[in-house]
C-alpha cells in the first residue's frame, strides 16, 4: 500500500513539474507608438522564436491616457507585467509600490555594458534603486522652416530676444485676408507642453521647482514672456491653448507656423515632407542660460506581475543590440545600445548635431511624484487657463509652486 501511495504521489509530482515546465509564461506589455510604422509584431514574433516558453502580448495604449489607464490599471490590481514608462513617472510609481528592482537583472545581464554611458545614472531613483531599463532617449530643441527664414533674410535666433523679433516677422498674412495665416511659433498648450515652456522659463536665475523658485521675479516674468507671445505679439496660432504633438507638428510640416521645439524623433518625418525646408538648432538663451528637456523612455516590470522573470527576458531584449535598433527606427527616437549608436544613420546629420549641441544643458523634471501631477494635469490646466487670461502669470506659478512644495 505504501509503494502503491508513493508511487502515484511521484506520479503527481512529475505531472506537476511536467505541467509547470511545459506551460508559456505570458507578458502584457504597454506601450505607446506616434508613428503608424509600429515594429513590435516583428519583434513580438522574433521575440517568441528564440524563447518558445513566453507569450508576450504587446498593447499599444494611446499617450494621451497612458498613464491614467496605467495608475488605474495598478489600482485596480490589473497592471501590466511591463511597459514604457518616463522618470517623471518613476516616485509615483515607487510610492505606490508598483515596480520591481532591476539591479540584480542588470547585473547579471550581458548587454549592460552596452549601455550609452550615464542612463543607468540619469534613470535611478533617489535612493541609487534601478528600477527603470533604459529604451530610448532623445534631447529637445528649436525646429525651424529654412524656407521662410531665408525668405525674410532671418538667421535662427540664439537669445529670447531673438527669438521674439523672429516670430513677430514670421506671423504674417500672406493670403491677404487680413488675419495671419502662418505663425511665428507652433505652442503646445495641451499635455507634453512644459518642454515649451520649460526651454524660455527655466533656464532663467534662480528659476527652479523648489520652494520659491516658480515664485521669484525671474520665474514670473519668464511665464509672463510665454504668455505675452500668445496675447500681445499673437505669435502662436489661436488653437495654441489647445494645442497638442499632433497639432503643432502637423500645423509646422503645412507651413502655418514656422518655429516649434521637439526632438530628433519628429526629424524624418518633417524631412519626408519638407526636405531641406527644414532644420534645427538649439533652444535660445533665455535669462542669461540654456535650458532644454532630456527626453525619455524606460521600461518597467510591475511587482503585480506573476512572471517578472518573462517581463525581464523581453525588456533586455529590447535594449539589445539590433533589437534597440529596430524599436528606434520606428519610433524615431535614439538608441541606448553603444552598438548601434555607432552605425546610426537614421537621421540626418543637422538634427544629431543639434541633439549633441544641446546635451550640455539638457535636464530633466524633478523625480518627485509630483511631477506626474504637473505634466499631465497641473501645468497643461494652468498654461491654458493663463494664455486664454484666466489667471495671471505670477498665479499659474504660485499653483505650480504649490503642488511642489505643499
Amino acid at each position: 500500500m505504501r509503494k502503491v501511495v508513493s508511487v502515484v504521489a511521484l506520479t503527481a509530482a512529475m505531472l506537476a513539474c511536467g505541467t509547470a515546465a511545459n506551460a508559456k509564461d505570458t507578458v502584457r506589455f504597454w506601450y505607446h507608438f506616434d508613428n503608424a510604422d509600429n515594429p513590435m509584431a516583428d519583434l513580438v514574433a522574433k521575440f517568441e522564436a528564440q524563447n518558445p516558453d513566453i507569450t508576450i502580448k504587446a498593447e499599444n495604449i494611446p499617450w494621451g491616457t497612458y498613464y491614467d489607464n496605467l495608475y488605474a490599471s495598478i489600482v485596480a490590481g490589473n497592471a501590466p507585467d511591463a511597459a514604457m514608462v518616463k522618470m517623471n513617472a518613476q516616485s509615483r510609481l515607487t510610492e505606490m509600490g508598483a515596480l520591481v528592482p532591476l539591479d540584480d537583472y542588470i547585473q547579471a545581464w550581458d548587454g549592460a555594458s552596452d549601455i550609452e554611458e550615464n542612463l543607468f545614472d540619469l534613470t535611478k531613483s533617489d535612493d541609487g534603486t534601478q528600477y527603470y531599463l533604459p529604451l530610448q532617449y532623445v534631447v529637445l530643441y528649436l525646429y525651424y522652416r529654412t524656407d521662410m527664414f531665408d525668405e525674410l533674410g532671418l538667421t535662427p535666433p540664439k537669445t529670447c530676444d531673438e527669438f521674439r523679433e523672429d516670430a513677430i516677422k514670421l506671423t504674417r498674412d500672406t493670403n491677404g485676408d487680413g488675419n495671419p495665416d502662418v505663425y511665428g511659433f507652433g505652442f503646445r498648450g495641451g499635455a507634453g507642453g512644459q518642454d515649451h515652456w520649460g526651454s524660455l522659463t527655466l533656464s532663467r536665475e534662480g528659476v527652479s521647482f523648489e520652494k520659491g523658485g516658480m515664485t521669484n521675479a525671474n520665474a514670473i516674468a519668464g511665464t509672463q514672456f510665454v504668455v505675452d507671445l500668445f496675447q500681445k505679439d499673437k505669435v502662436f496660432p489661436p488653437s495654441a491653448p489647445n494645442d497638442g504633438f499632433k497639432e503643432v507638428i502637423g500645423a509646422f510640416k503645412a507651413g502655418k507656423t514656422a518655429m516649434t521645439i521637439h526632438h530628433i524623433g519628429s526629424a524624418n518625418d518633417m524631412v519626408a515632407a519638407l526636405g531641406d525646408k527644414v532644420s534645427a538648432v538649439p533652444v535660445p538663451e533665455c535669462g542669461g542660460g540654456h535650458w532644454t528637456s532630456f527626453g525619455d523612455e524606460e521600461t518597467a516590470i510591475f511587482s503585480s506581475s506573476e512572471a517578472p522573470d518573462a517581463a525581464w527576458k523581453w525588456i533586455s531584449f529590447l535594449s539589445t543590440a539590433g533589437n534597440n535598433k529596430e524599436f528606434n527606427e520606428s519610433t524615431g527616437q535614439l538608441p541606448v545600445s553603444k552598438t548601434d549608436a555607432a552605425n546610426w544613420t537614421l537621421h540626418p546629420k543637422r538634427f544629431v548635431d543639434a541633439t549633441v549641441a544641446s546635451l550640455p544643458f539638457a535636464h530633466m523634471l524633478p523625480n518627485v511624484t509630483a511631477t506626474a501631477d504637473f505634466v499631465n494635469t497641473v501645468w497643461p490646466v494652468n498654461m491654458q487657463r493663463a494664455l486664454l487670461g484666466q489667471i495671471t502669470a505670477e498665479q499659474m506659478n504660485q499653483n505650480i509652486d504649490e503642488l511642489f512644495n505643499p
